[in-house]
Protein backbone atom coordinates (compact mmCIF):
# COMPACT_ATOMS: atom_id res chain seq x y z
CA UNK A 1 0.00 0.00 0.00
CA UNK A 2 3.23 2.58 0.72
CA UNK A 3 4.34 1.70 -2.82
CA UNK A 4 0.95 2.43 -4.35
CA UNK A 5 0.89 5.94 -1.99
CA UNK A 6 4.07 6.93 -3.17
CA UNK A 7 3.00 6.60 -6.69
CA UNK A 8 0.10 8.65 -6.49
CA UNK A 9 -2.65 6.40 -4.83
CA UNK A 10 -4.14 8.88 -2.21
CA UNK A 11 -6.60 6.12 -1.02
CA UNK A 12 -3.98 4.10 -0.41
CA UNK A 13 -1.98 6.97 1.82
CA UNK A 14 -5.76 6.92 3.63
CA UNK A 15 -5.60 3.45 4.30
CA UNK A 16 -1.70 3.71 5.59
CA UNK A 17 -2.33 6.29 8.28
CA UNK A 18 -5.87 4.56 9.40
CA UNK A 19 -3.98 1.88 9.87
CA UNK A 20 -1.66 3.48 12.09
CA UNK A 21 -3.21 6.40 14.04
CA UNK A 22 -3.60 4.34 16.74
CA UNK A 23 0.14 4.50 17.04
CA UNK A 24 0.36 8.18 15.68
CA UNK A 25 -2.31 9.39 18.06
CA UNK A 26 0.06 8.14 21.47
CA UNK A 27 2.63 9.52 19.83
CA UNK A 28 1.56 13.04 19.80
CA UNK A 29 -0.76 12.64 22.81
CA UNK A 30 3.29 11.92 24.58
CA UNK A 31 3.80 15.50 23.36
CA UNK A 32 0.91 17.60 23.37
CA UNK A 33 -0.10 15.90 26.79
CA UNK A 34 -4.00 16.61 25.61
CA UNK A 35 -6.31 14.70 23.19
CA UNK A 36 -7.55 18.13 21.83
CA UNK A 37 -3.97 19.37 20.83
CA UNK A 38 -2.98 15.55 19.71
CA UNK A 39 -5.40 15.19 17.41
CA UNK A 40 -4.64 19.22 15.85
CA UNK A 41 -1.48 18.26 15.23
CA UNK A 42 -2.72 14.92 13.53
CA UNK A 43 -4.69 17.01 11.38
CA UNK A 44 -1.31 18.91 10.30
CA UNK A 45 0.47 15.34 9.99
CA UNK A 46 -2.17 13.72 7.40
CA UNK A 47 -2.11 17.24 5.40
CA UNK A 48 1.94 17.03 5.57
CA UNK A 49 2.18 13.35 4.12
CA UNK A 50 -0.92 13.46 1.52
CA UNK A 51 1.21 16.88 0.15
CA UNK A 52 4.74 15.01 0.50
CA UNK A 53 4.65 11.37 0.15
CA UNK A 54 5.34 11.43 -3.67
CA UNK A 55 8.80 12.95 -2.07
CA UNK A 56 9.44 9.54 0.16
CA UNK A 57 12.60 7.07 -1.75
CA UNK A 58 12.24 3.90 -0.11
CA UNK A 59 9.08 2.20 1.45
CA UNK A 60 10.58 0.99 4.19
CA UNK A 61 11.25 4.59 5.58
CA UNK A 62 7.54 4.93 5.62
CA UNK A 63 7.47 4.71 9.16
CA UNK A 64 10.56 6.57 10.87
CA UNK A 65 9.65 9.29 7.95
CA UNK A 66 5.98 10.10 8.98
CA UNK A 67 6.96 9.66 12.88
CA UNK A 68 9.63 12.41 12.21
CA UNK A 69 7.09 14.74 10.07
CA UNK A 70 4.51 13.88 13.36
CA UNK A 71 7.29 15.00 16.08
CA UNK A 72 8.03 18.00 14.09
CA UNK A 73 4.54 19.47 13.95
CA UNK A 74 4.35 18.69 17.43
CA UNK A 75 7.66 21.03 18.60
CA UNK A 76 6.31 23.67 16.23
CA UNK A 77 2.75 23.58 18.01
CA UNK A 78 4.09 23.61 21.40
CA UNK A 79 6.53 26.29 20.43
CA UNK A 80 3.63 28.27 19.13
CA UNK A 81 1.70 27.53 22.19
CA UNK A 82 4.54 28.66 24.29
CA UNK A 83 4.59 32.32 22.38
CA UNK A 84 1.03 32.55 22.41
CA UNK A 85 1.27 31.69 26.67
CA UNK A 86 4.60 34.81 26.73
CA UNK A 87 2.74 37.22 24.51
CA UNK A 88 -0.85 36.48 26.67
CA UNK A 89 1.44 37.00 29.95
CA UNK A 90 2.85 40.13 28.61
CA UNK A 91 -0.09 41.55 27.60
CA UNK A 92 -1.20 40.74 30.91
CA UNK A 93 1.64 42.46 32.68
CA UNK A 94 1.04 45.36 30.58
CA UNK A 95 -2.73 45.22 31.15
CA UNK A 96 -1.86 45.56 35.05
CA UNK A 97 0.56 47.85 34.68
CA UNK A 98 -1.78 50.32 32.89
CA UNK A 99 -4.68 50.13 35.39
CA UNK A 100 -1.72 50.88 38.31
CA UNK A 101 -0.70 53.80 36.32
CA UNK A 102 -3.79 55.01 35.53
CA UNK A 103 -4.74 54.45 39.36
CA UNK A 104 -2.20 56.50 40.36
CA UNK A 105 -2.61 59.19 38.25
CA UNK A 106 -6.38 59.26 39.26
CA UNK A 107 -5.00 59.16 42.83
CA UNK A 108 -2.48 62.29 42.78
CA UNK A 109 -4.78 64.57 40.62
CA UNK A 110 -7.34 63.71 43.07
CA UNK A 111 -4.98 64.71 45.91
CA UNK A 112 -3.69 67.72 43.70
CA UNK A 113 -6.98 68.55 43.57
CA UNK A 114 -6.96 69.31 46.90
CA UNK A 115 -4.24 71.72 47.18
CA UNK A 116 -4.13 75.75 46.77
CA UNK A 117 -3.92 75.86 43.27
CA UNK A 118 -0.97 78.15 43.53
CA UNK A 119 0.40 75.10 44.83
CA UNK A 120 -0.57 72.62 42.70
CA UNK A 121 0.18 74.74 39.47
CA UNK A 122 3.73 74.70 40.53
CA UNK A 123 3.69 71.50 41.30
CA UNK A 124 2.31 70.34 37.72
CA UNK A 125 4.30 72.42 35.91
CA UNK A 126 7.60 71.28 37.74
CA UNK A 127 6.72 67.56 37.53
CA UNK A 128 4.30 67.10 35.01
CA UNK A 129 5.62 69.22 32.36
CA UNK A 130 9.53 69.12 33.32
CA UNK A 131 9.80 72.86 33.77
CA UNK A 132 12.63 74.62 35.20
CA UNK A 133 12.09 77.03 38.07
CA UNK A 134 12.96 79.53 36.07
CA UNK A 135 10.76 79.05 33.16
CA UNK A 136 8.24 78.65 35.71
CA UNK A 137 8.79 81.46 37.21
CA UNK A 138 8.30 84.05 33.94
CA UNK A 139 5.83 81.74 33.18
CA UNK A 140 3.85 82.19 36.59
CA UNK A 141 5.17 86.10 36.29
CA UNK A 142 6.65 85.45 40.11
CA UNK A 143 9.89 85.26 41.34
CA UNK A 144 11.80 82.17 41.48
CA UNK A 145 11.93 82.31 45.28
CA UNK A 146 8.16 82.32 45.55
CA UNK A 147 8.34 79.39 42.48
CA UNK A 148 10.50 77.06 45.32
CA UNK A 149 8.56 77.69 48.35
CA UNK A 150 5.07 77.04 47.04
CA UNK A 151 6.63 73.55 45.23
CA UNK A 152 8.24 73.02 48.82
CA UNK A 153 5.03 73.87 50.59
CA UNK A 154 2.38 72.09 48.37
CA UNK A 155 4.79 69.25 48.11
CA UNK A 156 4.74 68.47 51.73
CA UNK A 157 0.80 68.88 52.30
CA UNK A 158 0.51 66.50 48.96
CA UNK A 159 2.25 64.40 50.71
CA UNK A 160 0.59 64.35 54.29
CA UNK A 161 -3.03 64.08 51.80
CA UNK A 162 -1.38 60.58 50.23
CA UNK A 163 -0.47 59.39 53.74
CA UNK A 164 3.40 60.09 53.41
CA UNK A 165 6.13 59.59 51.39
CA UNK A 166 4.79 59.62 48.21
CA UNK A 167 7.47 58.86 44.93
Amino acid sequence: MIKRAISGDKDALVRVITLRKEEYYRLAYVYMKNSHDAMDVLEDVIVILYENINKLKKVESFSSWSKTILVNCCKKQLKKKERLVLKETVEGKQEREDIDRVTEEVVINRALEKLKPKHSEVIKLRYFMDMEYKCIARVLRIPEGTVKSRLAIGMRKLKEILGGDYK
